[in-house]
């Protein structure tokens, strides 16, 4: 686990920003769902997956209940849509950390961070293609450009039943060959093999003649897939429909996708995928309703963003830095109360403390980045007066009535 600390801090608020924004054009509004959920939220939507079954942190609470950390927040979100029973099409944005015992990486931590979209309610296809295509304009808005979208039809729960059954018999003989990590998910979690990322697995599936998925689903399915390529095509976002491509968890079904960045190594590539889970919230209790959504991992994208060289940590530097040359109370007042009143009037504002010395006090300035020094001496503190001086430019100076700056500091800060 790891710290975000000034000023990479500021880069985080500015794409959780730029996320909000570009989905808050899309009708999505944001929400906050515990870090604790009971563990039963999440086992009964990721039984025997590795999620569920090996990462979760998990443990009994000082009243008996059994609860986690919540590894990720699509079933989080799924339980406060039973629980509040809120209007639908239901839109919903988040920014949340996720806690998961795995082999830390680079891009991710045991808690990593997530921004996602999560919609109940529709079962339209197109909802599919606004929600790919909002995160694919989102990563564009950062300037990531190497990116790939990966778009898969994984039918029904019945179709993939079939589907298992016939997987399940080719790579019976050939169960020796697979990863041992990946040995035992050929009787527990099938799917999850076809996108294994380890040598050995990838190796045997590539000699192996599997049978394919889409060969199990019907004609419904496939002119439901057809709607959500036709809508990313009229979008102009290109795509590569990729049959192993089957995510991580048990409740999806029909649409899934993921958006990987040729610009990081293979093993970390994924900035965000999802896709469709009509089953999940009869699942948890509730009843029948559809959903669509995704998790874009915050370290992931950034990582993207570094190997592009775009959208860099943004800088705030101060508007002006006040400068006291005197160390009486009436000094140390006029500094207070004038960093007080520009603050309120909306001006960036930094000053020293500790009654260091006007020099001090001026490298501090300098170092600050601060477009202006306000400087409060004695002549000033007689005259009611300030002095602005210009440190960007040529160090010109000049004096202002304080009670002016107040008022108006835009008209002076210019």
């Amino acid at each position: 686990m790891h710290d975000v600390l000034p000023p990479e801090s500021a880069r985080w608020a500015a794409l959780t920003e730029t996320f909000a924004t570009t989905f808050a054009a899309l009708g999505y509004r944001m929400i906050a769902t515990p870090v604790l959920e009971t563990l039963a939220v999440f086992q009964r939507v990721g039984e025997g997956t590795d999620v569920v079954t090996k990462e979760m942190y998990e443990f009994e609470d000082r009243d008996g209940t059994m609860v986690a950390l919540r590894p990720e927040s699509t079933a989080g979100v799924a339980r406060a849509f039973i629980q509040h029973h809120p209007a639908t099409p239901w839109k919903v944005w988040y920014s949340s950390a996720h806690f998961r015992h795995e082999r830390a990486q680079k891009g991710r931590t045991r808690q990593h961070h997530q921004l996602g979209i999560e919609c109940f309610g529709v079962a339209d296809p197109d909802l599919d293609v606004e929600i790919i295509v909002g995160l694919w304009d989102f990563l564009a808005a950062l300037g990531l450009r190497r990116l790939r979208l990966l778009v898969n039809d994984i039918g029904t729960a019945a179709q993939r039943g079939a589907f298992v059954e016939a997987l399940r018999a080719r790579l019976g003989p050939l169960r020796g060959e697979l990863d041992e990590e990946d040995q035992p998910k050929l009787d527990a979690n099938t799917l999850r093999i076809l996108d294994s990322k380890r040598p050995a697995t990838r190796a045997a599936l590539a000699a192996a003649e599997l049978p394919e998925l889409a060969d199990f689903i019907d004609g419904e399915g496939h002119e439901r897939f057809a709607r959500v390529r036709a809508g990313l095509d009229a979008a102009g976002v290109p795509y590569e429909v990729t049959p192993a491509l089957v995510r991580g968890l048990d409740y999806y079904n029909s649409t899934v996708f993921e958006i990987v960045s040729d610009a990081i190594d293979a093993a970390q590539s994924t900035v965000g995928g999802g896709g469709r889970y009509d089953g999940l919230i009869g699942s948890l209790g509730g009843p029948a309703t559809p959903g669509f959504g995704f998790g874009a991992g915050i370290e992931r994208m950034l990582l993207a963003c570094d190997a592009e060289g775009v959208f860099p940590t943004p800088t705030t530097p101060p508007e002006v830095f006040i400068v006291s040359f005197g160390d009486g109370p009436a000094h140390r007042d006029a500094v207070r109360d004038l960093a007080r009143s520009l603050h309120r009037g909306g001006v960036r504002v930094e000053r020293a403390y500790d009654r260091r010395s006007g020099r001090a006090q001026m490298k501090a300035a300098d170092r600050s980045g601060a477009r202006y020094a306000v400087i409060v001496g004695d002549d000033e503190l007689a005259s009611e007066t300030v002095t602005l001086r210009d440190l960007a430019g040529d160090a010109a100076q000049r004096s202002v009535p304080r009670s002016q700056l107040i008022d108006n500091p835009r008209m002076f800060l210019l």
